[in-house]
């Protein structure tokens, strides 16, 4: 016989005791009634209560303008019963069940529509990875054009987005690991029996990549900064270069109008000892400099 599904979408407490067993623990009721904000979502679990297991989850759908939607959906199994809670954020659209769609109308077990449910969570994730690796690349593809504070800026936003999505996921991995390892069971395995379990652990694998993603993720985000390092570095290089040239140019006429100046100033009262003289002076030696460097390659 299939499983009883109820499926609700930011319930109030008179929905939500009406559609759940009368032993759910007043804590667990709490919980399902908290409501989903921006940027402080629910931390993933999933724990037995003796009767029922109370599962937390937090899909990442990433969106069109590079924002990720967080969609929760909690839930309370039972053998028999199986009540997803699906809490909507304030400008955010609520979990997709579709997927479990397909499984109710087989008259699936609860483990198996409580499989589906995370895995549905886990395949976000995967999603999740693409538009983190589309946004490194296109970084990385910039970084020559864009101002050094705005790739610092970038950099900093994307690798604390990195070590928040790698929490969410190890939250959600080590909750499918109670699963697998029997710390989370209602009844004789009615809930999870071994077939479930064994569903259960390609989710885990799903979880295990997408955490080892994310840490080449990090190591790209750490190639992009020293690449941005080294940029700064030969930027810097080559203005020194050039100031260095320009201080050349001037450190000798400086020395011709100083040296003569100083120690032969009536010389340039005679008809010989000109402007005009002094100046070619200056001018073929800033020329001799400017083929030296040349050919030296500093300019």
């Amino acid at each position: 016989m299939g499983a009883h599904w109820v499926d609700l979408v930011d319930p109030s407490r008179e929905e939500l005791l009406y559609a759940l067993p009368a032993y759910v623990d007043p804590d667990v009721l709490e919980l399902l009634l908290a409501r989903s904000e921006p940027g402080h979502e629910a931390r993933p679990l999933l724990e037995g209560h003796g009767a029922y297991a109370f599962g937390v989850f937090v899909a990442l759908r990433p969106q069109d303008d590079g924002s990720v939607d967080a969609q929760e959906v909690d839930f309370i199994a039972t053998p028999e019963l199986l009540v997803t809670v699906r809490k909507t954020a304030p400008g955010g659209v609520a979990f997709d069940l579709a997927g479990l769609q397909p499984a109710h109308e087989d008259d699936a077990d609860v483990g198996v529509l409580v499989h589906r449910l995370i895995d549905e969570v886990a395949d976000s994730y995967l999603d999740l990875l693409d538009a983190i690796y589309a946004k490194i690349d296109d970084l990385e593809d910039r970084i020559d054009d864009l101002r050094p504070m705005d790739v610092r800026f970038r950099l900093l936003e994307a690798r604390h987005e990195l070590l928040h999505r790698r929490r969410r996921v190890s939250a959600t991995r080590a909750a499918v690991r109670r699963i697998l390892d029997g710390r989370v069971e209602v009844g004789n395995h009615a809930l999870f029996p071994t077939e479930v379990e064994q569903l259960f652990g390609d989710t885990y694998d799903t979880l295990v990549r997408v955490t080892e993603e994310i840490d080449i993720a990090r190591d790209l985000l750490a190639g992009a900064r020293d690449h941005l390092q080294a940029k700064i570095s030969e930027t810097q290089n080559e203005v020194g270069k050039k100031l260095t040239v320009i201080a050349s140019l001037v450190l000798v006429p400086s020395f011709i109008t100083g040296f003569y100046g100083q120690n032969f100033a009536s010389e340039f009262q005679k008809g010989f000892w000109t402007l005009g003289v002094a100046t070619s002076l200056i001018l073929i030696s800033t020329v001799i400099q400017l083929v030296l460097f040349r050919w030296r390659r500093w300019i």
